[in-house]
């Protein structure tokens, strides 16, 4: 009987068979589902009549979606390049008489102004979202991170006045305590968190070799 052999290239055939929308996630993605559910206070169960958990999530995450901290931040005159203290060059520095803004360069660290008291999460609960039910294989978690576009000089010269830093979408790995840094990796141009040979990045980039 030969009527019912599958073919080999199955998955072809199942491909031509498709009719109408799905709603399959057909984006390839290092980041698992959860880890964009914002953070709602409401109840799993609802009284009659009010907005259900699951449609509050989605609202907001849709929401949330639409903003851009980039343009956030430009929209109140904010030049995200601007934030990074650099190296001081008395030479180019204008004077008072030339009333150029600003006469003092920046100087102070982006962490001095950083207040955690209305985040909804904490540190190690954002880490928390990369893990998936069943799984050992802690994911990263999406975010966004002000980054050097150049990585050599970035790592040799943070504060380089040829840098440009720039809001960039990272996958975060991990989270030092007694730093209070996250560290994170930069993502492909398809939004992937993968090493030099093309291999996912999991908890927290450490090998099974340590």
């Amino acid at each position: 009987v030969t009527t019912f052999k599958t073919p080999e290239d199955f998955g072809s055939v199942l491909d031509k068979q498709v009719i109408g929308p799905t709603t399959e996630n057909l984006i390839k993605s290092d980041f698992p589902v959860q880890s964009f559910e914002p953070k709602v206070h409401i109840a799993f169960r609802g009284l009659p009549g009010q907005c259900p958990r699951k449609i509050e999530v989605e609202r907001r995450r849709r929401l949330y979606l639409t903003f851009d901290i980039a343009e956030l931040l430009a929209s109140e005159g904010i030049d995200s390049n601007q934030l990074i203290p650099r190296h001081h060059d008395s030479d180019s520095m204008p004077t008072i008489e030339e009333k150029k803004d600003p006469v003092f360069p920046i100087y102070l660290p982006l962490k001095i102004f950083d207040n955690d008291e209305y985040d909804c999460r904490t540190p190690e609960e954002w880490i928390s979202l990369g893990l998936e039910p069943g799984s050992h294989e802690r994911k990263p978690v999406p975010g966004k991170a002000l980054l050097p576009t150049d990585d050599v000089l970035g790592h040799e010269d943070p504060k380089s006045q040829k840098l440009i830093y720039k809001w960039i979408d990272v996958g975060v790995l991990d989270y030092d305590k007694k730093t209070e840094l996250y560290l994170v990796h930069k993502t492909h141009q398809n939004g992937l968190v993968r090493d030099e040979e093309g291999r996912r990045v999991l908890n927290g980039g450490i090998t099974p070799e340590g």
